[in-house]
């Protein structure tokens, strides 16, 4: 009985070691993080590039030196469809490719001038991609996209293209975007999709005497339907921010010309749009509360003083914003979501003859108030 028991023993054992022979450990696998896309339309061809990071530099460990050079793969692919050029990167890839960790997606100006749809749809057929990744464009080259690491040398999972909430939790400006939500504005009418840019700015950082090249979000790709209309700048889109309920803080220097007499924090932002239509022309009026910190006071000035100058400033950035998106014909405010939720009607009839419906004079008032509720060290005076 005891040997019949062994030989049980001995086959259960090796049927459960037949089972992992298809098993593959960690660190024999190619982890995408990030996957980059163009397209060529003289060739009618796709060109997509997956940057790649071996298990050791995914995880964190006390064995990891910081400040180590950290190695990037980057792996490029060609083709017809987007399948056909990523799959074209598994011949040469070594090891099997997991497409898991895969947290952002960067399309190049180019693709989103008619093919973004279509290529968010193609890797989302990959089923292991997540739908709550990040999404970009860019002007750059992908491939100088995909090589930036942080500070320190730390990998690239350490950059704002990975973990924008870091920085946007202490200078809040264009809010990062996951794709299920610009796939969503870009489908939803009377909701522009904004796609925040990425660049390489090596004029702030040096790592001893040698520029050190880091990415930054320097604007946003906007669109009308599903094709880029237009792109603005990070400082044409300063009265934008204030209409971001994610706003976390912001910095302005009042007044907003010549030397300034005090900067400010803004938080908490309270943004309210009302709409209408009179006489066949869209109306809005924004209504706007923030709250605000002092930072820095240069001259002697009132509580009540400050909250003025600070809310003329604001009030002018939005109007400017506004103004540079009716230049290129995109509604940076979002202010005909309003009217489209709030008068479906009436919107549509507005867009039966012209695409674009907002003018000069369809921003009405502007109405903002701050309120300074702490002058840390500073004591002011009310007057």
């Amino acid at each position: 009985m005891i040997r019949l028991s062994l030989r049980g023993l001995y086959l259960l054992i090796l049927l459960i070691l037949a089972g992992c022979w298809n098993s593959k450990d960690i660190q024999n696998l190619d982890y995408a993080t990030a996957i980059g896309i163009d397209y060529d339309f003289e060739k009618g061809e796709y060109i997509t590039h997956v940057q790649v990071l071996n298990f050791s530099n995914v995880g964190r460990s006390e064995n990891v030196e910081v400040g180590k050079p950290v190695p990037i793969w980057i792996g490029k692919g060609q083709g017809q469809t987007i399948a056909e050029s990523l799959s074209s990167i598994y011949a040469t890839s070594q090891m099997r490719i997991f497409w898991g960790h895969v947290k952002s997606i960067v399309f190049t100006e180019n693709l989103l001038k008619e093919k973004v749809e279509e290529a968010y749809n193609a890797v989302h057929r990959f089923g292991d991609v997540r739908y709550n990744i990040l999404i970009y464009g860019t002007k750059e080259k992908l491939s100088d996209i995909f090589v930036q690491k942080s500070i320190f040398n730390l990998s690239p999972l350490d950059t704002i293209m990975f973990s924008p909430e870091q920085i946007y939790a202490q200078r809040s400006s264009i809010v990062p975007i996951p794709g299920f939500k610009f796939i969503a504005q870009l489908r939803e009418p009377g909701e522009p999709a904004m796609l925040p840019s990425l660049t390489i700015n090596d004029t702030v950082w040096k790592e001893d005497k040698k520029s050190k090249p880091l990415l930054q979000i320097n604007g946003a790709f906007f669109f009308a339907g599903t094709k880029m209309a237009a792109w603005l700048s990070e400082e044409e889109l300063a009265g934008s921010r204030w209409t971001q309920k994610a706003l976390k803080r912001s910095l302005i220097n009042i007044p907003s010309e010549g030397k300034p007499s005090a900067s400010l924090v803004l938080i908490k932002p309270h943004y309210k749009v009302k709409s209408g239509v009179e006489s066949g022309k869209a109306w809005f009026d924004i209504h706007l509360k923030l709250d605000a910190t002092l930072d820095e006071l240069n001259e002697n000035k009132s509580i009540r003083t400050i909250e003025e100058q600070a809310a003329e400033v604001v009030r002018k950035e939005i109007r400017s914003s506004f103004k540079k998106g009716l230049d290129k014909k995109v509604d940076v405010l979002r202010l005909e979501e309003t009217l489209y939720r709030t008068h479906p009607k009436q919107w549509h009839e507005l867009h039966r003859n012209q695409t674009f419906i907002l003018k000069q004079e369809s921003l009405r008032h502007i109405n903002v108030k701050v309120h300074l509720i702490n002058t840390g060290k500073y004591k002011g005076r009310i007057s």
